[in-house]
């Protein structure tokens, strides 16, 4: 027997009508803080690995386990957080992936060689992994539909002012204090940082799709309570959307469920997108140091020339606010792509100082901003509430995965064709990435989740066929 419609929470409308206020930001601040600290522990490979290669305790080979060893960790953590987030909720799975890179970043401080820092390496990108897929769409389940782009585009923005933030401190603190020191940062921030986010709510639309709904109606009035000008809600007059339909809850879905029906399309494109985006990140941006040591520029100067393209990073995210809820998510992850690809075939063509470090802030500014698009907002609209974490996780694993297995790649291709050969491998995933987008993409802009989630688009589509072709007819008049 069904449930009686008054007894939904309805937390997709309820959630989207509510102006924004304190609680929206103190939401950003605080998944906000642990992303950026999730970021900083990963841009913080790039000084500390030039270092150990050039005091010799380690090589091209061993930072490349160490990448690696990180991307592997990550893709495990992906699946385990987008697990643990769909089924047990998000607030269990950001508070355990924040102990464990955080714990295993203490650990790294007393790593005693490069093979047992390379496996603790493994351990952090388990806890990495998890924390940007919870966060990013943790986020988007809480902001109205007309805010949610700008919302994940300034949590990006937040995120990514980490690789401007690793530049400069990695510039004080290796040579003064030891590579070692950028570790015991992460990890006692991540410590703090843990217990400041106890206080955090549950996501009602996942206690809604969990058939909790007293829990989540309960979590909604606590949440009004907060905005006295916002009228109360009355739920019979609560539109029935796919979220709100009077039907007892489905069994949990898994995996495979991603691989059906219309999903199976958005699938494939986030796979893809996570694919070329962290190839680019991690088989270009993370070896930037490493390259120009190779070069013979000291790592002194390196450091330097990271923190100058670092400033490349907020301004992608930025631009990134500023695109997103005007043009759109795809339309705008196209441009930037476009962009990318043109900036990256100019790289290896430059030399001088100020031409490398402007090259390399372009190619930073655009990745920032296709992290601002796509990672934090784009992806996660593209799957239902009971899935977001799974679908999310699996696309960022394939992606991680891939990435991983590239970077040996990156260094036989760094050995035979030089930075020309990288790069022209890298452009050639650009240009995969922007024809999928073009294909397999919809538009998300200024629409509820709800709204978005497959079977619901779907009826959109054919209501606005309908509509179109009704209109036409209307139009065509007998003198016609």
């Amino acid at each position: 027997m069904s449930q009686p419609q008054m007894l939904r929470a309805h937390s997709g409308a309820r959630l989207d009508r509510l102006p924004i206020g304190r609680f929206h930001w103190h939401l950003v601040g605080m998944i906000g803080a642990g992303l950026f600290l999730d970021a900083f522990d990963i841009y913080l490979q790039s000084g500390v690995l030039a270092t150990l290669v050039k005091s010799g305790w380690s090589t091209l080979q061993s930072n490349a386990a160490f990448i690696s060893s990180t991307l592997i960790g990550m893709w495990l953590g992906s699946l385990i957080g987008g697990y643990i987030g769909d089924r047990y909720g998000r607030r269990m799975a950001y508070q355990f992936n924040l102990a464990v890179f955080g714990l295993a970043s203490i650990a790294a401080v007393f790593a005693p060689s490069m093979t047992v820092l390379i496996a603790l390496r493994f351990v952090m990108g388990v806890g990495l992994g998890a924390e940007l897929i919870i966060g990013y769409a943790t986020l988007g389940e809480f902001v109205p539909s007309l805010a949610r782009g700008r919302f994940g585009a300034i949590l990006a923005l937040l995120t990514n002012l980490s690789v401007t933030a690793t530049g400069i401190v990695g510039y004080w603190a290796i040579p003064a204090l030891g590579w070692r020191s950028m570790f015991a940062l992460v990890g006692l921030g991540a410590v703090g940082i843990w217990f400041m986010r106890k206080s955090m709510p549950e996501s009602p639309r996942w206690l809604e799709s969990q058939g909790r709904h007293e829990e989540a109606d309960a979590l909604l009035r606590s949440i009004e309570a907060r905005f006295p000008d916002v009228p109360a809600w009355n739920a019979e007059s609560a539109p029935v959307t796919a979220a709100s339909a009077d039907a007892a809850p489905a069994a949990a879905p898994g995996y495979p469920e991603l691989f059906k029906g219309r999903l199976l399309s958005r699938t494939v494109l986030t796979m893809i997108m996570s694919t070329v985006n962290m190839s680019v990140l991690y088989g270009l941006i993370a070896w930037f140091p490493t390259f120009l040591v190779k070069q013979g520029i000291t790592v002194t100067s390196t450091l330097g020339y990271t923190a100058v393209m670092g400033i490349g990073t907020p301004v992608g995210c930025l631009i990134g606010m500023a695109l997103t809820d005007r043009i759109g998510r795809r339309g705008s992850i196209v441009g930037v792509l476009a962009l990318e690809a043109v900036a990256t075939a100019l790289y290896p063509m430059v030399h001088s100082p100020v031409e490398l470090m402007a090259t390399g802030a372009v190619i930073m500014m655009c990745s920032a901003c296709i992290t601002s698009l796509a990672f934090a907002v784009y992806i996660p609209e593209l799957f239902p509430t009971e899935l977001r974490m799974r679908g999310s996780s699996l696309s960022a694993a394939v992606g991680r995965l891939a990435s991983a297995g590239a970077q040996g790649g990156i260094v036989a291709i760094f050995g035979i064709g030089g930075i020309f050969g990288v790069t022209n491998f890298l452009i050639g995933l650009i240009v995969l990435q922007i024809v999928a987008l073009l294909v397999l993409g919809v538009n998300t802009r200024a629409r509820t989740l709800e709204e978005i989630e497959p079977d619901a688009a779907a009826q959109t589509g054919l209501a606005a066929t309908s509509s179109n072709l009704h209109g036409r007819s209307a139009s065509v008049s007998p003198q016609q």
